[in-house]
């Protein structure tokens, strides 16, 4: 805290009300002081903790919004790739959106502190405000942009291991444009695949700890097998299903032990039939399911053609009704040139989700612990950090004058677990 006021931390930035917290500390409101009274989020993590996660954070913002950047500057003819490696096979329409803007990272007194863009509620959230269901057509568009996050996580050479409603927030309702743009949060939990120096994948592994979400984590996860870019994509399908069920078919699942429930959970997962996991939706979500399921340990994912298979569920459930404009986020580059309203825009007889604020327990997508949520499981190891950083100045680069290095160094792991961030319902 600022020594002249208990209320500013980094000289400028006012702290206000608590919007949030979790197992790695306290998440407020809070405004810039520099410019105009900007609302930012400000995150505290004790630096007493035994897994930080802030400082990876800030290091994975920066690195993805540089990206987000260089890719805008190449698409406006500001730059060329220039002989750089990169996996942008298709740059001209792959969107790069959707990472939260970072401001600071530091310390103060005994706590870590990082500030970034404020946001809106998370699509947990939302979903409980819509009765817990959301259309056919809701889950193909909020699909296709989940799907592009998690390219970009990719495409940066990182696996994100956490997939879940509560992290993925749409944008403010302060009339930026972006009121149904999905943002990507939390990458306590990100983890390289690919060596940035070599070019070579992780090995396979077996006996790995649980790492994750259980509810939504792959069936490989649960079998204790090293995770990769398939297991993002299946946990994304998962959430897809629980979106359109409301629930899904391991939930509830009663134990004696936080370890007997994610066993049983496993189990179920590998006994349920795609054909009655999937029964009675778009016949694209199975089509999306048998894809990413067989997809082996190094395979790079066809992202392409799982954004496809969310345009033909917009395209059927849209054929013969009248379009509204779209909001600027709602559509894929590929997408169809229409978008009809997100479910929660349809809220208080259509004025959205987000009138008579005042009567919303939380707007900024940093929920408190919630009974149908996902709970944190602290008796099963988890992982344990080192101090080795990966600082080659082959890392990947976005451009002369913006990327640099320092954005792009990410903390190593090793296979040893030693603290728990999974989920086990």
């Amino acid at each position: 805290m600022s020594a002249q006021s208990p209320n500013i931390v980094a000289s400028h930035y006012r702290i206000d009300v608590k919007i949030g917290e979790g197992s790695f500390g306290v998440i407020f409101k809070g405004y810039d002081l520099l410019r105009n009274n900007q609302p930012v989020a400000i995150k505290f993590e004790s630096r007493k903790t035994k897994v930080p996660q802030l400082k990876d954070e800030f290091t994975a913002y920066k690195q993805l919004n540089s990206r987000i950047e260089y890719h805008r500057r190449y698409q406006q003819g500001q730059t060329s790739l220039g002989g750089q490696d990169t996996d942008d096979e298709n740059l001209d329409v792959v969107r790069y959106e959707g990472i939260p803007k970072v401001y600071y990272f530091g310390n103060e007194g005994l706590y870590n502190i990082l500030i970034i863009q404020l946001l809106g509620p998370s699509l947990e959230d939302l979903f409980d405000w819509c009765g817990r269901q959301f259309s056919n057509l809701t889950v193909a568009m909020i699909a296709r942009q989940m799907i592009e996050r998690i390219r970009l996580v990719h495409d940066n050479l990182l696996i994100y291991r956490d997939i879940k409603p509560d992290n993925f927030l749409i944008g403010d309702y302060e009339g930026t444009g972006q009121d149904n743009l999905i943002y990507l949060v939390d990458f306590g939990m990100v983890k390289q695949y690919r060596n940035p120096n070599t070019g070579k994948h992780i090995p396979y592994r077996e006996k790995k700890a649980l790492s994750g979400t259980a509810r939504y984590m792959s069936i490989n996860t649960h079998l204790g097998r090293e995770q990769s870019r398939r297991d993002d994509l299946e946990s994304l399908g998962h959430v897809f299903l629980y979106f359109l069920k409301g629930e899904l078919p391991w939930q509830g699942l009663k134990a004696n032990s936080n370890k007997e429930k994610y066993e049983k959970i496993g189990e179920k997962k590998r006994n349920t039939p795609l054909e009655e996991l999937c029964a009675g939706f778009p016949p694209q979500f199975r089509r999306y399911m048998e894809y990413v399921r067989s997809l082996k340990f190094e395979d790079t994912p066809d992202y392409a053609y799982l954004i496809g298979l969310m345009n033909e569920v917009v395209r059927i459930e849209t054929e013969g009704i009248e379009p509204v404009t779209p909001a600027p986020a709602s559509s894929s580059s590929q997408a169809p040139s229409i978008d009809l309203r997100y479910d929660w825009m349809r809220l208080n007889d259509g004025k959205g989700w987000n009138w008579a604020t005042n009567k919303k327990t939380n707007l900024n997508g940093y929920s408190q612990p919630k009974k149908n949520r996902p709970t944190p499981v602290s008796n099963l190891p988890q992982r344990k950090r080192t101090d080795k950083k990966l600082t080659d100045s082959k890392f990947p680069n976005y451009g002369s004058n913006y990327g640099s290095n320092n954005y792009a160094r990410q903390q190593a792991e090793t296979p040893e677990r030693s603290h728990s961030y999974c989920c086990c319902w």
